[in-house]
């Protein structure tokens, strides 16, 4: 019966076998001592403060950790400069535009347009916007709804043709009044690139003294 005791008890887990004989070691070599445990002469459990103390007992300090510096990325101004002086060479412009002192070059800003016929030297668009050639004739679409101004172009369009006139203006307005911008501005170049593309070499904004960017050039074949 002993044999087969300890043949059964060799294949147990027994995690806490010499638990007792490490814990009276760990007594020896600490000196703390607490109350009684039952089936242990002297207690070898300690505080949470006495483990952590225990186990940091041979960290040491590292002097050199105690100021880390931070160097901070020097931070360049050189575009914040730039944009201001941008900035101001652009109010001084203006202001020199309002007082009458200079003029606008309507070719850059946003809403000026050009267009030529690919079979046509280039040169031609800048010759129409400098008033190079004589309008002949000119159709003001004021005041009027997008509907009936299809109907004017057309009429318009077809009369300079059958008279030659080589080239024309028509006023659109530039549309700083309506709710939904330059419409009838958009629907005028629509015309004249779909319905009256073979019978136009190019047409460009006018000169400021002519309609400017509320008015169009148009040269003809």
């Amino acid at each position: 019966m002993r044999s087969e005791k300890r043949s059964f008890e060799a294949i147990l887990h027994q995690p806490f076998k010499d638990l007792k004989k490490l814990m009276q070691k760990r007594i020896k070599k600490t000196g703390i001592k607490r109350g009684p445990v039952p089936g242990i002469e002297e207690d070898t459990r300690l505080t949470d403060e006495e483990l952590f103390r225990d186990a940091m007992k041979e960290v040491r300090e590292i002097r050199e950790f105690r100021e880390i510096p931070v160097y901070q990325k020097k931070t360049s101004f050189s575009c914040k400069s730039k944009n201001t002086q941008s900035d101001q060479e652009a109010l001084e412009a203006l202001e020199e535009i309002v007082k009458g002192r200079s003029v606008i070059n309507l070719s850059d800003t946003q809403e000026y347009i050009e267009w030529i016929n690919q079979d046509y030297r280039e040169d031609i668009i800048k010759k129409l916007h400098k008033g190079q050639y004589s309008v002949q004739d000119c159709l003001d679409l004021h005041g009027i709804i997008v509907e009936e101004a299809e109907k004017e172009v057309e009429i318009f369009l077809r009369g300079a043709l059958r008279k030659g006139y080589r080239c024309i203006k028509i006023i659109h307005g530039r549309g700083l009044r309506s709710a939904k911008g330059p419409v009838m501005k958009q629907a005028l170049i629509s015309w004249l690139l779909r319905r009256y593309r073979k019978n136009i070499i190019a047409f460009v904004t006018a000169r400021q003294c002519d309609g400017g960017l509320g008015a169009l050039y148009v040269l003809l074949r």
